[in-house]
């Protein structure tokens, strides 16, 4: 699978929020954390105190106020489905035109595969340090949405 979705984020960017690989249903609605079981949206609008976008226009806009970026660590890999743990022949995504066209002051990823993606492939080449935060995933179901959002509010910071 290629990744296919165009990262978000402008000059003003600070934060960066990498997850692993788009799941099925992002990959359909050709934008980011497109289940809508997935928790992403809710609990940053949670984190911004602001209302949760329903449109990928509304959610663009969400990000690009607050000046966060959001992306991926991989660029093509196999999976099976949305399931991280089958991702296999990973190509990371080059995150020069981000790192160098934004204000990046943080990097995030949502999750431990994204984490430890990261610190595999795309650490060696930034020499940036990137903060573990639990995944909004459904499959984090030990996580409830307010454990979530007091955890993710990190990025605020």
């Amino acid at each position: 699978m290629v990744h296919t979705i165009d990262p978000v984020y402008d000059a003003h960017s600070k934060v960066l929020i990498l997850g692993s690989f788009p799941s099925v249903k992002s990959r359909e609605q050709q934008f980011f954390y497109g289940h809508k079981q997935n928790r992403f949206w809710r609990v940053l609008a949670q984190v911004l105190e602001c209302e949760t976008p329903t449109d990928i226009q509304q959610k663009k806009a969400m990000l690009i106020g607050n000046h966060i970026a959001v992306w991926d660590v991989i660029a093509s890999c196999e999976i099976t489905g949305s399931s991280d743990a089958s991702i296999r022949d990973v190509t990371p995504n080059d995150l020069t035109c981000i790192l160098s066209g934004a204000d990046i002051q943080a990097i995030y990823t949502n999750g431990g595969k994204a984490y430890q993606l990261y610190q595999k492939y795309l650490y060696p080449t930034t020499g940036r340090e990137a903060y573990l935060l639990p995944s909004t995933s459904p499959a984090n179901a030990g996580y409830s949405l307010e454990r979530l959002v007091e955890a993710w509010k990190v990025i605020r910071d």
